[in-house]
């Protein structure tokens, strides 16, 4: 399979309008759409019948079926990770199409965990949230509970909320597609720290 086309199924417009920044920077010049859902049980809910419809294409497409890939990327929030990475395998399986778990070279469908969060993924480039807000400080990595982003404890949104309206930002509340939006315009996907982030980087460069 020669990729050209890679299509990202993201549970919130948050993850819409990073991914839509950062994705050229890991892609490279292969086409790419975005859909986002109102949260992960909309997404979840809907999954099986979205990946139903690729499944139908591929049968009748031969070009759909030799270029295009699909990616779906869920927060874990809280959840098992085991357990909602299976849910994912199954409603891919249950269509009958391949997961990069599977097969690393005919996947058709790469399932990814945000842990704990997308927020988790700022935390792992720090230098992109400090060029996006320059008065964060910059040592809040060195920072215990800061130091694995996804080990934060407590929720990473809520996290990241805190130390922004520690240093005056987001005030009323984190803006999650205006920061998704200033940060994802400086992310440089080689120097993230987040595992979960690189699984998601290398995953991708491996097509």
């Amino acid at each position: 399979m020669s990729t050209q086309h890679v299509e990202f199924l993201v549970e919130e417009p948050s993850c819409e309008a990073f991914l839509r920044l950062v994705l050229p920077k890991v892609i490279g010049t292969r086409t790419f759409e975005v859909f986002s859902y109102q949260c992960k049980p909309d997404l979840l809910e809907k999954l099986s019948q979205r990946l139903r419809g690729y499944a139908q294409r591929r049968r009748k497409d031969a070009w759909f079926r030799d270029h295009v890939r699909v990616v779906v990327l869920v927060d874990r929030d809280g959840e098992d990770c085991r357990k909602l990475k299976a849910e994912l395998e199954k409603a891919t399986s249950d269509e009958k199409l391949i997961s990069r778990s599977r097969s690393v070279t005919s996947w058709f469908v790469l399932n990814r965990i945000a842990i704990e969060e997308l927020e988790a993924w700022y935390f792992g480039d720090w230098e992109a949230v400090r060029a996006a807000f320059p008065n964060v400080p910059a040592n809040i990595p060195r920072k215990r509970e800061y130091r694995v982003p996804d080990g934060i404890a407590g929720g990473t949104w809520e996290a990241f909320e805190r130390v922004m309206n520690t240093h005056g930002y987001f005030g009323g509340g984190l803006r999650k597609i205006e920061a998704a939006r200033a940060i994802g315009t400086h992310i440089v996907p080689s120097r993230n720290t987040s595992q979960s982030f690189r699984a998601f980087r290398d995953a991708l460069e491996s097509i």
